[in-house]
């Protein structure tokens, strides 16, 4: 199979779906591997390192999309790539389809095949491809928080740690996943006061072993949600219902009780945010106002920590990447129901319940597809 991993260009997204040692393991296999002329250089990856390993170098993305059975991205491919896509093609990349219907019907229209990192799910109900990108996400929350808290930045110009005889901050995190329990470790390991709030007790009970004593845990509801954001510095969404549009926890009307300055990150933004009035930012310009409140949508936070990023999405994805290239994608889906669960779109028809819900299409069941 010929694996082709065009440069990302969305904007300020350096990361890319390969590293030099995952182009290798599919070179071994029998493959060929086009990576498109400095699609690495973001992440630290010269195309010398991956022509040491035998892949091949494009000239540009269309030869690179031309010529691919199979296309490795990070991110969903924007507008400008649409027309590249086509029938019999297989997409293995994060789509986040069921924020965007534009995209979703693009992708529908293309005929190709869309396999969706972020809702490949393990019997444990674990996404192990969306799980390195969230523990990303979740450590990175703080670091910009804390930024944006700071009054250079219009926010309340509270440090997250305080010092002895000053109080810390407050960090508010809206569920206990992966994106929550990585901003509490590190909200914590900051010294701030850290309240988590989530719908499973089960979960509630796991947490309150594992963190630390600045970590308290509240069962998550309207009321206790409104309270606990009133006294926050820094609130942060981490609300994850895979594939489907997060629910919106924090209402335009809320942000009155909230303090002037405090800051909101909401990293379910890619699913179109737990906060209503969030909308997708960037790495340029990622942050705005509402209501004395600051809000941080980007929608693609670790792309700003590319080289970590790159090389934890590949540990992940590699050996999935590696069944899809050695058995195709309906033998590989057969074989495999975690994998079987990241068919969102095939042959012009949605096959992911959570999409379907979204924009009220019709549903067909990923098995019917697979020959």
């Amino acid at each position: 199979m010929l694996i082709g991993v065009p440069k990302e260009i969305k904007t300020n997204e350096n990361r890319i779906a390969l590293v030099p040692a995952g182009a290798e393991a599919l070179v071994a296999a029998g493959h060929q591997v086009l990576i498109e002329q400095g699609g690495g250089e973001g992440s630290g990856f010269d195309d010398s390192d991956y022509t040491s390993v035998g892949a091949q170098i494009a000239p540009d993305a269309a030869s690179t999309w031309g010529r691919a059975d199979m296309i490795m991205k990070v991110k969903e491919p924007i507008e400008r790539e649409w027309a590249h896509m086509r029938r019999g093609q297989t997409i293995f990349t994060y789509f986040h389809f069921a924020a965007d219907e534009k995209l979703t019907k693009a992708h529908m229209d293309s005929g190709a095949t869309c396999i969706a990192y972020e809702t490949v799910e393990l019997p444990s109900r674990e996404l192990p491809l969306l799980t390195p990108m969230s523990e990303v996400a979740g450590r990175m929350a703080v670091q910009e928080g804390a930024k944006y808290l700071e009054k250079l930045y219009g926010g309340r110009g509270v440090l997250l740690g305080g010092v002895p005889g000053v109080p810390p901050a407050k960090v508010v995190i809206l569920g206990g996943g992966i994106v929550g329990i990585n901003s509490a470790k590190m909200a914590a390991g900051m010294g701030a006061k850290v309240v988590i709030l989530d719908v499973s007790l089960e979960r509630l009970r796991y947490l309150s072993d594992v963190m630390p004593a600045n970590v308290q845990l509240v069962f998550s509801n309207r009321h206790n949600i409104l309270e606990q954001i009133a006294t926050a510095d820094l609130v942060i969404g981490g609300v994850l219902i895979p594939g489907a549009k997060a629910p919106k926890l924090v209402r335009r009307e809320d942000l009155a009780t909230m303090r002037p300055g405090s800051v909101i990150v909401d990293v379910a933004i890619d699913q179109g945010g737990c906060v209503e009035t969030i909308h997708a930012t960037t790495h340029e310009n990622p942050t705005y106002v509402v209501d004395g409140v600051i809000h941080y949508g980007v929608a693609n936070m670790p792309g700003g920590v590319p080289r970590t990023s790159t090389l934890a999405l590949t540990n992940a994805t590699l050996p999935y990447a590696l069944q899809l290239a050695n058995k195709g994608w309906q033998q590989a889906l057969k074989d495999n129901g975690a994998l079987l669960k990241g068919l969102n779109v095939v042959d012009g028809k949605v096959t992911y319940a959570g999409v379907a819900e979204a924009f009220g299409m019709a549903f067909h069941a990923p098995a019917q597809f697979l020959g």
